[in-house]
């Protein structure tokens, strides 16, 4: 054991280069390796990364040209729309496509974000939730179809700090973009906005 311990550390405390390939981890060459991993694996990130924007940039900057410009053009034509609120079923209407409109529900609020449609647009990074409840994409940062619900989404299973950011962004979109309306729960009737009710400011909560 003794004689096999010093030959070992002989061979590591070695600078002449002749010692076993497999030495200790402080021999030159492995230090060496670790950085050349280590270097391999950064520029692989940096790679990804770059590939990552480049197709964000196919999908949505080189889409965005005459025919985004013709949709903001005609989102800008459109007249504001009155108050109403609106089932899952209405709301899917305004996704964009069928209609020009682009509706989209936070936290049981329908707002009108038509002259956002750069963003929410079919093209657009966040088209997923035109015509949907975004509560829970945006509460949970998920931008796949597995944040959206088919029935109504009472949100009861987010917790505390997805809640409050359902809520900042609830803030955020009345501050930015027209409030129409309600979203209904399943059995709730719509209510009926008089005009003086509809010439009030959209993002004034009622």
């Amino acid at each position: 054991m003794a004689d096999d311990r010093d030959g070992r550390l002989r061979t590591e405390g070695s600078n002449d280069g002749s010692g076993p390939a497999g030495g200790g981890a402080g021999d030159p060459p492995a230090g060496a390796a670790a950085m050349g991993g280590e270097m391999l694996l950064n520029v692989g990130l940096l790679a990804l990364a770059l590939l990552a924007a480049y197709r964000l940039y196919l999908r949505w900057g080189t889409r965005s040209g005459p025919g985004g410009a013709a949709r903001q053009n005609q989102a800008a034509a459109l007249p504001r729309m009155k108050r109403r609120d609106f089932s899952l079923e209405q709301l899917r209407e305004f996704d964009g496509t069928r209609n020009p409109r682009i509706l989209l529900a936070v936290n049981g609020k329908v707002f009108d974000v038509t002259k956002g449609s750069k963003f929410y647009g079919p093209e657009g990074p966040y088209g997923i939730f035109a015509g949907r409840d975004a509560s829970r994409g945006l509460a949970t940062f998920c931008l796949d179809k597995d944040a959206l619900r088919d029935e109504y989404d009472d949100l009861s299973d987010l917790n505390a700090v997805q809640m409050e950011s359902v809520r900042e962004w609830e803030m955020q979109f009345k501050d930015k973009y027209d409030y129409v309306g309600r979203l209904l729960k399943p059995g709730e009737e719509p209510s009926e906005y008089t005009d003086e009710e509809d010439t009030k400011d959209h993002t004034k909560q009622e």
